[in-house]
């Protein structure tokens, strides 16, 4: 997958369609992103007797399938198509709109 964790992603399709989010996590398998603050559901709680738990609404983040968004190049700030490059010895990831290379952001 091109997409990586910390990247700033724009989301192409669905009900936050036009939303901009910052990657949390990555299921490579499944091809699904979780996005911070975005595609959050509302789970309704029963109390639970034994645990203690509390019960009520709480928030949950879903994920988000990976074709769903596009990732934003830092350079030219628009939503563009990830490519290959090779500098050096390294595999670096280029913005197919600007050809400036994407850095990685460490998580």
């Amino acid at each position: 997958m091109k997409l990586h964790k910390g990247d700033k992603v724009l989301v192409v399709k669905g009900k936050d369609r036009g939303k901009t989010g910052t990657i949390l996590v990555i299921d490579p398998q499944n091809h699904q992103v979780k996005l911070e603050g975005l595609n959050v559901y509302k789970r309704h709680l029963r109390k639970a007797a034994r645990a203690g738990a509390p019960g009520g609404i709480t928030e949950k983040v879903l994920p988000i399938h990976a074709s769903k968004v596009m990732l934003l190049c830092a350079n030219c700030h628009q939503p563009t198509r990830v490519g290959h490059k090779i500098v050096g010895t390294k595999k670096e990831r280029i913005c197919k709109n600007c050809q400036a290379i994407i850095a990685y952001v460490k998580g």
